[in-house]
Protein backbone atom coordinates (compact mmCIF):
# COMPACT_ATOMS: atom_id res chain seq x y z
CA UNK A 1 0.00 0.00 0.00
CA UNK A 2 1.35 3.41 -0.97
CA UNK A 3 0.25 4.94 2.32
CA UNK A 4 0.96 1.86 4.41
CA UNK A 5 4.29 3.11 5.78
CA UNK A 6 5.10 2.97 9.47
CA UNK A 7 6.55 5.69 11.67
CA UNK A 8 5.40 9.03 13.10
CA UNK A 9 3.76 10.09 9.81
CA UNK A 10 1.44 7.09 9.58
CA UNK A 11 -1.43 8.44 11.71
CA UNK A 12 -1.63 12.03 10.39
CA UNK A 13 -1.10 10.80 6.81
CA UNK A 14 -3.92 8.25 7.09
CA UNK A 15 -6.24 10.85 8.60
CA UNK A 16 -5.34 13.36 5.90
CA UNK A 17 -6.00 10.93 3.05
CA UNK A 18 -9.31 9.62 4.43
CA UNK A 19 -10.70 12.97 5.57
CA UNK A 20 -9.78 14.96 2.46
CA UNK A 21 -10.87 12.19 0.08
CA UNK A 22 -14.19 11.85 1.90
CA UNK A 23 -14.92 15.58 1.82
CA UNK A 24 -13.86 15.97 -1.82
CA UNK A 25 -16.10 13.10 -2.89
CA UNK A 26 -18.94 14.50 -0.76
CA UNK A 27 -18.60 17.78 -2.65
CA UNK A 28 -18.73 15.92 -5.98
CA UNK A 29 -21.82 14.00 -4.88
CA UNK A 30 -23.60 17.17 -3.75
CA UNK A 31 -22.83 18.87 -7.07
CA UNK A 32 -24.34 15.87 -8.86
CA UNK A 33 -27.51 16.21 -6.80
CA UNK A 34 -26.78 13.23 -4.51
CA UNK A 35 -26.43 13.15 -0.70
CA UNK A 36 -22.87 13.87 0.40
CA UNK A 37 -22.58 10.63 2.36
CA UNK A 38 -22.74 8.64 -0.87
CA UNK A 39 -19.56 10.40 -1.95
CA UNK A 40 -17.91 9.77 1.41
CA UNK A 41 -18.60 6.03 1.21
CA UNK A 42 -17.38 5.89 -2.40
CA UNK A 43 -14.22 7.73 -1.28
CA UNK A 44 -13.41 4.71 0.87
CA UNK A 45 -13.89 2.42 -2.13
CA UNK A 46 -11.67 4.68 -4.27
CA UNK A 47 -8.71 4.93 -1.87
CA UNK A 48 -9.15 1.36 -0.61
CA UNK A 49 -7.61 -1.93 -1.75
CA UNK A 50 -10.04 -2.44 -4.64
CA UNK A 51 -9.13 0.69 -6.67
CA UNK A 52 -6.14 2.91 -5.83
CA UNK A 53 -4.84 0.77 -2.99
CA UNK A 54 -3.69 3.73 -0.91
CA UNK A 55 -5.12 2.44 2.37
CA UNK A 56 -6.50 -0.79 3.81
CA UNK A 57 -8.73 -1.20 6.88
CA UNK A 58 -6.63 -1.24 10.03
CA UNK A 59 -7.12 -1.02 13.78
CA UNK A 60 -6.56 2.73 13.95
CA UNK A 61 -9.03 3.58 11.18
CA UNK A 62 -11.53 1.11 12.64
CA UNK A 63 -11.32 2.90 15.99
CA UNK A 64 -11.96 6.26 14.32
CA UNK A 65 -14.85 4.69 12.38
CA UNK A 66 -16.42 3.36 15.58
CA UNK A 67 -16.08 6.76 17.24
CA UNK A 68 -17.62 8.41 14.18
CA UNK A 69 -20.64 6.13 14.34
CA UNK A 70 -21.03 6.76 18.07
CA UNK A 71 -20.95 10.54 17.72
CA UNK A 72 -23.29 10.44 14.74
CA UNK A 73 -25.94 8.55 16.70
CA UNK A 74 -25.33 10.69 19.80
CA UNK A 75 -25.95 13.84 17.77
CA UNK A 76 -29.11 12.35 16.28
CA UNK A 77 -30.34 11.43 19.76
CA UNK A 78 -29.92 15.04 20.85
CA UNK A 79 -32.44 16.08 18.18
CA UNK A 80 -35.19 13.67 19.25
CA UNK A 81 -37.31 13.53 22.39
CA UNK A 82 -37.77 10.14 24.05
CA UNK A 83 -41.48 10.84 24.60
CA UNK A 84 -41.94 11.20 20.84
CA UNK A 85 -40.21 7.89 20.14
CA UNK A 86 -42.25 6.07 22.78
CA UNK A 87 -45.46 7.26 21.10
CA UNK A 88 -44.57 5.32 17.95
CA UNK A 89 -43.20 2.34 19.88
CA UNK A 90 -45.97 -0.05 18.82
CA UNK A 91 -45.59 0.69 15.13
CA UNK A 92 -41.80 0.65 15.41
CA UNK A 93 -41.90 -2.80 17.03
CA UNK A 94 -44.07 -4.14 14.20
CA UNK A 95 -41.74 -2.57 11.63
CA UNK A 96 -38.66 -4.06 13.30
CA UNK A 97 -40.15 -7.56 13.59
CA UNK A 98 -41.37 -7.75 10.00
CA UNK A 99 -38.10 -6.16 8.87
CA UNK A 100 -36.18 -9.01 10.51
CA UNK A 101 -38.29 -11.97 9.42
CA UNK A 102 -38.65 -11.13 5.71
CA UNK A 103 -34.93 -10.46 4.97
CA UNK A 104 -33.82 -13.52 6.97
CA UNK A 105 -36.14 -15.86 5.09
CA UNK A 106 -35.40 -14.31 1.70
CA UNK A 107 -31.60 -14.25 2.14
CA UNK A 108 -31.38 -17.77 3.53
CA UNK A 109 -33.79 -19.09 0.91
CA UNK A 110 -31.77 -17.66 -1.97
CA UNK A 111 -28.55 -19.29 -0.71
CA UNK A 112 -30.29 -22.65 -0.27
CA UNK A 113 -31.65 -22.46 -3.81
CA UNK A 114 -28.14 -21.55 -4.95
CA UNK A 115 -26.93 -24.84 -3.51
CA UNK A 116 -25.08 -23.46 -0.48
CA UNK A 117 -24.86 -25.45 2.79
CA UNK A 118 -27.56 -24.76 5.37
CA UNK A 119 -25.19 -23.08 7.84
CA UNK A 120 -23.88 -20.72 5.17
CA UNK A 121 -27.43 -19.86 4.09
CA UNK A 122 -28.40 -19.12 7.69
CA UNK A 123 -25.48 -16.72 8.17
CA UNK A 124 -26.20 -14.87 4.94
CA UNK A 125 -29.84 -14.52 6.04
CA UNK A 126 -28.67 -13.22 9.44
CA UNK A 127 -26.41 -10.64 7.78
CA UNK A 128 -29.46 -9.15 6.03
CA UNK A 129 -31.45 -8.66 9.23
CA UNK A 130 -30.10 -5.60 11.05
CA UNK A 131 -30.35 -2.00 9.79
CA UNK A 132 -27.45 0.47 9.92
CA UNK A 133 -29.40 3.40 11.34
CA UNK A 134 -26.39 5.72 11.15
CA UNK A 135 -26.69 6.12 7.38
CA UNK A 136 -30.40 6.96 7.37
CA UNK A 137 -30.02 9.16 10.44
CA UNK A 138 -27.26 11.16 8.75
CA UNK A 139 -29.44 11.82 5.69
CA UNK A 140 -32.51 12.76 7.74
CA UNK A 141 -30.46 14.99 10.04
CA UNK A 142 -28.78 16.79 7.14
CA UNK A 143 -32.17 17.47 5.57
CA UNK A 144 -33.81 18.57 8.84
CA UNK A 145 -36.29 15.68 8.73
CA UNK A 146 -35.70 14.02 12.10
CA UNK A 147 -38.99 15.32 13.49
CA UNK A 148 -41.15 13.69 10.79
CA UNK A 149 -43.32 10.83 12.09
CA UNK A 150 -41.75 8.35 9.68
CA UNK A 151 -38.26 9.40 10.86
CA UNK A 152 -39.16 8.70 14.48
CA UNK A 153 -40.50 5.28 13.50
CA UNK A 154 -37.27 4.52 11.64
CA UNK A 155 -35.09 5.52 14.61
CA UNK A 156 -37.16 3.58 17.14
CA UNK A 157 -37.44 0.55 14.84
CA UNK A 158 -33.69 0.56 14.20
CA UNK A 159 -32.98 0.39 17.95
CA UNK A 160 -35.43 -2.52 18.35
CA UNK A 161 -34.00 -4.01 15.16
CA UNK A 162 -30.54 -4.04 16.74
CA UNK A 163 -31.81 -6.00 19.75
CA UNK A 164 -33.62 -8.48 17.49
CA UNK A 165 -30.54 -8.75 15.27
CA UNK A 166 -28.47 -9.59 18.36
CA UNK A 167 -30.88 -12.41 19.24
CA UNK A 168 -30.91 -13.75 15.67
CA UNK A 169 -27.10 -13.80 15.61
CA UNK A 170 -26.98 -15.55 19.01
CA UNK A 171 -29.45 -18.21 17.87
CA UNK A 172 -27.70 -18.70 14.53
CA UNK A 173 -24.27 -19.00 16.16
CA UNK A 174 -25.61 -21.53 18.67
CA UNK A 175 -27.40 -23.62 16.05
CA UNK A 176 -24.37 -23.81 13.80
CA UNK A 177 -22.41 -25.19 16.75
CA UNK A 178 -25.09 -27.77 17.45
CA UNK A 179 -26.43 -26.39 20.73
CA UNK A 180 -28.82 -23.68 21.86
CA UNK A 181 -28.56 -22.29 25.39
CA UNK A 182 -32.09 -21.06 26.09
CA UNK A 183 -31.20 -19.67 29.52
CA UNK A 184 -28.29 -17.58 28.20
CA UNK A 185 -30.34 -16.43 25.23
CA UNK A 186 -33.21 -15.35 27.49
CA UNK A 187 -30.87 -13.48 29.83
CA UNK A 188 -29.26 -11.69 26.89
CA UNK A 189 -32.65 -10.69 25.50
CA UNK A 190 -33.83 -9.52 28.93
CA UNK A 191 -30.68 -7.47 29.59
CA UNK A 192 -30.68 -5.80 26.17
CA UNK A 193 -34.40 -5.01 26.30
CA UNK A 194 -34.32 -3.75 29.88
CA UNK A 195 -31.33 -1.48 29.22
CA UNK A 196 -32.95 0.05 26.14
CA UNK A 197 -36.40 0.55 27.68
CA UNK A 198 -35.15 1.94 31.01
CA UNK A 199 -32.86 4.54 29.42
CA UNK A 200 -35.43 5.52 26.78
CA UNK A 201 -38.28 5.87 29.28
CA UNK A 202 -36.62 7.38 32.34
CA UNK A 203 -33.25 8.66 31.10
CA UNK A 204 -34.44 12.13 30.09
CA UNK A 205 -36.15 12.82 33.43
CA UNK A 206 -33.19 11.57 35.45
CA UNK A 207 -30.57 13.48 33.48
CA UNK A 208 -32.74 16.60 33.57
CA UNK A 209 -32.48 16.59 37.36
CA UNK A 210 -28.80 15.61 37.55
CA UNK A 211 -27.26 17.98 34.97
CA UNK A 212 -28.03 21.32 36.72
CA UNK A 213 -26.68 20.01 40.03
CA UNK A 214 -23.47 18.66 38.48
CA UNK A 215 -23.00 21.86 36.47
CA UNK A 216 -23.14 23.93 39.67
CA UNK A 217 -20.72 21.58 41.44
CA UNK A 218 -18.01 21.11 38.81
CA UNK A 219 -15.31 23.74 38.33
CA UNK A 220 -13.82 22.26 35.16
CA UNK A 221 -14.30 24.18 31.90
CA UNK A 222 -17.21 23.08 29.68
CA UNK A 223 -18.65 21.02 32.53
CA UNK A 224 -21.91 20.32 30.68
CA UNK A 225 -20.00 18.94 27.71
CA UNK A 226 -17.79 16.88 30.03
CA UNK A 227 -20.92 15.37 31.55
CA UNK A 228 -22.42 14.72 28.12
CA UNK A 229 -19.27 12.92 26.91
CA UNK A 230 -19.09 10.90 30.12
CA UNK A 231 -22.69 9.77 29.66
CA UNK A 232 -22.06 8.99 25.98
CA UNK A 233 -19.15 6.67 26.69
CA UNK A 234 -20.77 5.15 29.78
CA UNK A 235 -23.99 4.18 27.98
CA UNK A 236 -22.05 2.98 24.93
CA UNK A 237 -20.07 0.70 27.25
CA UNK A 238 -23.20 -0.51 29.02
CA UNK A 239 -24.82 -1.24 25.66
CA UNK A 240 -21.88 -3.46 24.70
CA UNK A 241 -22.05 -5.31 28.02
CA UNK A 242 -25.77 -5.95 27.58
CA UNK A 243 -25.09 -7.36 24.12
CA UNK A 244 -26.25 -4.59 21.76
CA UNK A 245 -24.12 -2.24 19.68
CA UNK A 246 -22.28 0.68 21.24
CA UNK A 247 -24.07 3.04 18.84
CA UNK A 248 -27.39 2.15 20.49
CA UNK A 249 -26.01 3.32 23.83
CA UNK A 250 -24.70 6.47 22.13
CA UNK A 251 -28.12 7.19 20.66
CA UNK A 252 -29.79 6.64 24.04
CA UNK A 253 -27.27 9.01 25.67
CA UNK A 254 -28.24 11.73 23.20
CA UNK A 255 -31.89 10.93 23.79
CA UNK A 256 -31.47 11.28 27.56
CA UNK A 257 -29.75 14.66 27.13
CA UNK A 258 -32.06 15.99 24.41
CA UNK A 259 -34.19 18.15 26.72
CA UNK A 260 -31.45 19.45 29.03
CA UNK A 261 -28.56 20.17 26.64
CA UNK A 262 -27.76 23.77 25.70
CA UNK A 263 -26.77 25.09 22.27
CA UNK A 264 -23.11 25.23 23.35
CA UNK A 265 -22.94 21.48 23.97
CA UNK A 266 -24.77 20.75 20.72
CA UNK A 267 -22.27 22.87 18.80
CA UNK A 268 -19.33 21.08 20.40
CA UNK A 269 -20.84 17.67 19.64
CA UNK A 270 -21.50 18.78 16.07
CA UNK A 271 -17.86 19.80 15.68
CA UNK A 272 -16.58 16.44 16.88
CA UNK A 273 -19.04 14.68 14.57
CA UNK A 274 -17.88 16.67 11.55
CA UNK A 275 -14.37 15.42 12.25
CA UNK A 276 -15.13 11.75 12.94
CA UNK A 277 -18.17 10.82 10.82
CA UNK A 278 -16.20 10.86 7.52
CA UNK A 279 -14.01 8.08 8.95
CA UNK A 280 -17.12 6.01 9.68
CA UNK A 281 -18.54 6.51 6.18
CA UNK A 282 -15.27 6.08 4.28
CA UNK A 283 -14.48 3.09 6.50
CA UNK A 284 -17.47 1.26 5.06
CA UNK A 285 -16.12 1.72 1.55
CA UNK A 286 -12.62 0.59 2.55
CA UNK A 287 -13.94 -2.93 3.18
CA UNK A 288 -15.05 -3.48 -0.41
CA UNK A 289 -13.04 -6.18 -2.20
CA UNK A 290 -13.96 -6.26 -5.87
CA UNK A 291 -11.62 -9.20 -6.56
CA UNK A 292 -14.23 -11.43 -4.94
CA UNK A 293 -16.36 -10.94 -8.05
CA UNK A 294 -13.84 -12.22 -10.57
CA UNK A 295 -16.06 -15.30 -11.01
CA UNK A 296 -19.31 -14.58 -12.92
CA UNK A 297 -21.35 -16.83 -10.61
CA UNK A 298 -20.25 -14.86 -7.55
CA UNK A 299 -21.02 -11.55 -9.27
CA UNK A 300 -24.47 -12.83 -10.21
CA UNK A 301 -25.16 -14.01 -6.67
CA UNK A 302 -24.04 -10.62 -5.33
CA UNK A 303 -26.53 -8.88 -7.61
CA UNK A 304 -29.36 -11.20 -6.59
CA UNK A 305 -28.59 -10.76 -2.88
CA UNK A 306 -28.42 -6.97 -3.28
CA UNK A 307 -31.85 -6.87 -4.93
CA UNK A 308 -33.25 -9.17 -2.25
CA UNK A 309 -31.70 -7.03 0.51
CA UNK A 310 -33.38 -3.89 -0.83
CA UNK A 311 -36.75 -5.49 -1.55
CA UNK A 312 -36.97 -7.48 1.69
CA UNK A 313 -36.44 -4.48 3.96
CA UNK A 314 -38.62 -2.25 1.82
CA UNK A 315 -41.53 -4.71 1.85
CA UNK A 316 -41.06 -6.04 5.38
CA UNK A 317 -40.67 -2.68 7.11
CA UNK A 318 -43.10 -0.92 4.78
CA UNK A 319 -45.85 -3.42 5.61
CA UNK A 320 -45.19 -2.92 9.31
CA UNK A 321 -45.80 0.84 8.91
CA UNK A 322 -48.74 0.58 6.54
CA UNK A 323 -51.12 1.68 9.29
CA UNK A 324 -49.47 5.13 9.17
CA UNK A 325 -50.49 5.59 5.52
CA UNK A 326 -48.85 4.68 2.23
CA UNK A 327 -46.53 7.71 2.11
CA UNK A 328 -45.04 7.09 5.57
CA UNK A 329 -44.86 3.34 4.91
CA UNK A 330 -42.82 4.07 1.79
CA UNK A 331 -40.45 6.33 3.74
CA UNK A 332 -40.00 3.79 6.52
CA UNK A 333 -39.40 0.96 4.06
CA UNK A 334 -36.71 2.95 2.25
CA UNK A 335 -35.15 4.27 5.45
CA UNK A 336 -34.54 0.77 6.82
CA UNK A 337 -32.64 -0.49 3.75
CA UNK A 338 -28.97 0.27 4.70
CA UNK A 339 -27.02 -2.59 6.31
CA UNK A 340 -23.65 -0.81 6.56
CA UNK A 341 -21.21 -2.05 9.15
CA UNK A 342 -23.82 -4.28 10.83
CA UNK A 343 -23.94 -6.75 7.94
CA UNK A 344 -20.15 -6.80 7.74
CA UNK A 345 -19.83 -7.67 11.43
CA UNK A 346 -22.12 -10.68 10.96
CA UNK A 347 -20.13 -11.72 7.89
CA UNK A 348 -16.84 -11.52 9.81
CA UNK A 349 -18.29 -13.71 12.57
CA UNK A 350 -19.52 -16.24 10.03
CA UNK A 351 -16.11 -16.29 8.31
CA UNK A 352 -14.38 -16.74 11.66
CA UNK A 353 -16.64 -19.68 12.53
CA UNK A 354 -15.86 -21.25 9.16
CA UNK A 355 -19.54 -21.05 8.21
CA UNK A 356 -19.06 -18.63 5.29
CA UNK A 357 -16.90 -19.26 2.25
CA UNK A 358 -14.65 -16.44 1.05
CA UNK A 359 -16.96 -15.82 -1.93
CA UNK A 360 -20.08 -15.61 0.28
CA UNK A 361 -18.21 -13.29 2.63
CA UNK A 362 -17.45 -11.02 -0.34
CA UNK A 363 -21.10 -11.13 -1.39
CA UNK A 364 -22.28 -10.06 2.08
CA UNK A 365 -19.75 -7.22 2.30
CA UNK A 366 -20.79 -6.02 -1.15
CA UNK A 367 -24.46 -6.16 -0.12
CA UNK A 368 -23.72 -4.21 3.06
CA UNK A 369 -21.88 -1.44 1.22
CA UNK A 370 -24.20 -1.34 -1.81
CA UNK A 371 -27.38 -1.02 0.29
CA UNK A 372 -25.65 1.79 2.17
CA UNK A 373 -24.87 3.60 -1.08
CA UNK A 374 -28.27 3.16 -2.78
CA UNK A 375 -30.33 4.10 0.28
CA UNK A 376 -29.56 7.87 0.54
CA UNK A 377 -30.80 8.73 -2.99
CA UNK A 378 -33.92 6.62 -2.36
CA UNK A 379 -34.51 8.37 0.97
CA UNK A 380 -34.18 11.73 -0.77
CA UNK A 381 -36.85 10.68 -3.30
CA UNK A 382 -39.16 9.25 -0.64
CA UNK A 383 -39.00 12.45 1.43
CA UNK A 384 -39.21 14.82 -1.53
CA UNK A 385 -42.73 16.00 -0.68
CA UNK A 386 -41.82 16.79 2.93
CA UNK A 387 -38.70 18.62 1.77
CA UNK A 388 -40.74 20.72 -0.66
CA UNK A 389 -43.33 21.50 2.02
CA UNK A 390 -40.56 22.52 4.43
CA UNK A 391 -39.00 24.82 1.87
CA UNK A 392 -42.40 26.35 1.13
CA UNK A 393 -42.97 27.00 4.85
CA UNK A 394 -39.56 28.66 5.12
CA UNK A 395 -40.39 30.86 2.11
CA UNK A 396 -43.73 31.88 3.59
CA UNK A 397 -42.05 32.75 6.89
CA UNK A 398 -39.53 34.97 5.08
CA UNK A 399 -42.36 36.78 3.28
CA UNK A 400 -44.21 37.38 6.54
CA UNK A 401 -41.09 38.81 8.15
CA UNK A 402 -40.48 41.12 5.19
Amino acid sequence: MFFGSTGPAKIPLSMLVVFVAAKLMAEVAERLGQPGIVGEILAGVLIGPSVLGWLAPNEFLSALSDLGAMFLLFRVGLEVKSSELLKVGGTATLVACSGVVVPFIMGGGILLLWGAPANEAIFVGASMVATSVGITAQVLSAKGLLHAVSSKIILAAAVIDDVLGLLVLAVVSSLTHGKLDYVQLSLTALAATAFTVIVAKWGTHTIGRVVPHVHRTLKVAESRFVLAMSLLFALALMAVYTGVAAIVGSFLAGLALSESTKDRERDLAQGVSELLVPFFLAGIGLHVDLTAFSHPATALLAGVILVAAVISKFIGCGLGALGMGRADALRVGVGMIPRGEVGMVVAQIGLGFGMLSQSSYGVVVFMSVATTVVAPPLIKIAYRKLLEEGQAEVGEEVLRVE
